[in-house]
């Protein structure tokens, strides 16, 4: 991603900075309510600023990204969240997924694992018939 030059960004509650100088976002998860949002660390400023926006906003406005780009890039971030996430699932929970509401966590993480290696076509082809169908 480039960021844009010389370009006010609003954080929120009246603040706004130039896109070159916000240099980092960190999410405010603990005690996160309406009025904590965001960390925005800006050069040459000791202290973060807390913005009302969330950083994939402020991200958003301060990107040359083309349209669909920002929105792609972090849907492939989720996927990887996801991946990751269910490395941690074990083979019995797994089951007992499966057989309680039919959610197949193998099979997503096979899928997952093919849309990260960048084999588009064979999730692509899998995804084209079940497995009635493939006779």
């Amino acid at each position: 991603m480039e960021v844009k030059k010389q370009v006010v960004v609003a954080l929120g509650y009246g603040k706004y900075f130039l896109s070159d100088k916000i240099v980092g976002f960190v999410p405010i998860e603990d005690n996160r309510g309406p009025a904590r949002r965001t960390y925005v660390y800006i050069d040459r400023l000791p202290d973060p600023v807390v913005a009302s926006r969330t950083e994939s906003r402020i991200l958003k406005d301060m990107t040359l990204e083309g349209p669909g780009e920002f929105e792609a890039a972090m849907a492939l971030e989720l996927v990887e969240r996801i991946h990751m996430d269910l490395l941690h699932v074990g083979p019995m929970l797994r089951r007992s997924i499966r057989e309680e509401c039919g959610l197949d966590l193998d099979d997503i993480e096979k899928r997952v694992k093919e849309l990260l290696s960048g084999d588009e076509q064979v999730a692509v082809q899998e995804g084209l018939f079940s497995e009635g169908d493939r006779d």
